[in-house]
């Protein structure tokens, strides 16, 4: 079979957006990979979908299904075919991140401070008040340029008439953007020529992007501050993504055991003595921060950070005290936060969101259940989840019964059919649901995007769950000018 015969027998789903097809015909941002990849014949194909997962295994490309009984740490699955979007849809995704985030970190600045929004009644108070990652802990410290989130991940997904919703803000440690850069790595070495025969946006400035804001953020404007990259260790799921970034950015990798806090000041442990830290790029939870604020049995971080945060001596990216603005219960507000912070209508929509502590609403969630997608408002990861038209009645009585008693901890959203891409699986190209999500980096100077992001697909048939700890893989992203 030739590449030309697999784009012939694809076959999308009925009623779903498919990137690739429209009408029996090929969309243009597609066109020349179709043409790529209709020369090249099916067992040269086979050995280059074979090559990428070598290539992956080889570089310790791994994540963690903490689900999965044969073993938790796996290859991260990747698909060869790539997922292309037009410079003028990239350039409504961008539009729409910059503005979200604006709002956020003017939202992160106002509820850490003069609770403004509260005050007016934009947002109930109740549920900041109840949000288990409102940290007053960190109330009234100022932080470096107001920004608070330094590093973002939105996750997006594509209706079924092509609309782009903002599914998810991850504003806290979000992870991903090394298998981002990796997948295209592979996908260079797989079809050197596509890239450049399709005009290709590049992203791998990344990490000169993320140094260059990380040492903006230094308290003393120092020439060279010294930046880290604080891990929780070899166990934690992305511990290839901390490694992989801390040497792309020529930065130390360090772990809560070789810093130390001295007159309010944190210091690295070094073969030469005690050297100041500045600022540090954090991939722990603030709960494990500092076990004199925090949880006291963290051995993860480090005793008295806190104390010099407060007093403005190292700066933390992100900023202590975000997941206020990524519960997903405030995630059905973000839309009137940019009313109210911006004075402007949002650019992408929230997916419809019901918060569930009016018995009306939650009746009504109820009745429609088989159609509605039930998520916990902390949870990630794609865990405390329920897809209402895969689940059985004894799972949706369950969840009923949790929502019952604790309503602000869960909400419904109505389940949108996830456009498809296609895939090369099992020597054939089949659709498969996708999700999307591109890194935002907010510095003194602005707000960069990285032109793609991180695809991430449902590999299961006919799943619309992609996150990669229950399975899902992913695929490069092209941004492209036609």
């Amino acid at each position: 079979m030739t590449g030309q015969q697999l784009f012939e027998q694809y076959k999308t789903y009925p009623g779903t957006w498919d990137e690739m097809c429209f009408d029996k015909s090929i969309r243009p941002q597609y066109q020349q990979v179709f043409n790529d990849v209709s020369q090249i014949p099916d067992e040269i194909l086979h050995q280059k979908d074979k090559l990428a997962g070598e290539l992956f295994m080889n570089q310790g490309i791994t994540f963690t299904v903490y689900s999965d009984n044969a073993g938790i740490e796996r290859i991260f699955p990747f698909d060869i075919i790539p997922r292309i979007l037009t410079a003028a849809e990239w350039d409504h995704i961008q539009k729409g991140i910059t503005q979200r985030l604006r709002a956020l970190n003017l939202f992160l600045k106002d509820v850490y401070s003069q609770q403004q929004i509260i005050k007016d009644k934009i947002i109930p108070a109740d549920l900041v008040a109840t949000c288990p990652h409102y940290t007053r802990e960190v109330f009234g410290v100022s932080v470096a340029h107001d920004i608070y989130v330094h590093i973002s991940g939105i996750d997006l997904i594509r209706g079924q008439d092509g609309t782009f919703y903002i599914l998810e803000d991850n504003l806290r440690t979000p992870s991903g953007v090394s298998y981002m850069l990796e997948n295209r790595e592979v996908t260079k070495r797989i079809f050197p020529g596509m890239l450049a025969d399709s005009r290709v946006r590049m992203i791998n400035n990344y990490p000169l992007l993320l140094q260059e804001i990380l040492s903006s953020l230094a308290p003393q404007q120092l020439a060279n501050p010294t930046v880290v990259l604080l891990t929780p260790g070899v166990f934690n799921s992305a511990y290839f993504e901390h490694t992989f970034l801390s040497r792309q950015m020529g930065i130390p990798l360090v772990e809560g055991r070789d810093l130390l806090v001295d007159n309010h000041k944190v210091y690295m442990k070094t073969t030469t003595g005690l050297q100041q830290v500045h600022v540090i790029y954090r991939r722990i939870d603030d709960d494990y921060l500092d076990p004199l604020v925090f949880r006291p049995d963290s051995a993860l971080g480090v005793p008295g950070l806190m104390s010099a945060y407060r007093k403005g001596n190292v700066a933390i990216a992100n900023a202590v005290g975000n997941g206020v603005a990524d519960d997903k219960a405030v995630y059905a507000y973000v839309p009137a936060m940019i009313r109210y912070y911006l004075n402007e209508e949002p650019v992408l929509p929230n997916v419809p969101t019901y918060g569930l502590e009016e018995k009306e609403v939650r009746d009504y969630v109820f009745k429609n259940m088989e159609s509605m997608v039930i998520k916990g408002t902390n949870q990630s990861g794609g865990y405390g989840m329920l897809m209402g038209n895969k689940a059985t009645e004894k799972e949706m009585k369950e969840f009923q019964k949790k929502i019952e008693e604790t309503p602000r901890e869960f909400i419904a959203q109505p389940i949108i059919k996830l456009s498809t891409v296609p895939c090369f699986i099992d020597g054939k190209l089949q659709p498969r649901h996708v999700d999307l999500r591109p890194y935002a980096l907010c510095g003194p100077n602005g707000i960069k995007i990285v032109p793609g992001g991180l695809t991430r697909v449902a590999l299961r048939e006919g799943s619309l769950v992609v996150n990669s700890s229950q399975g899902g893989g992913s695929k490069d992203t092209w941004v492209v000018d036609l």
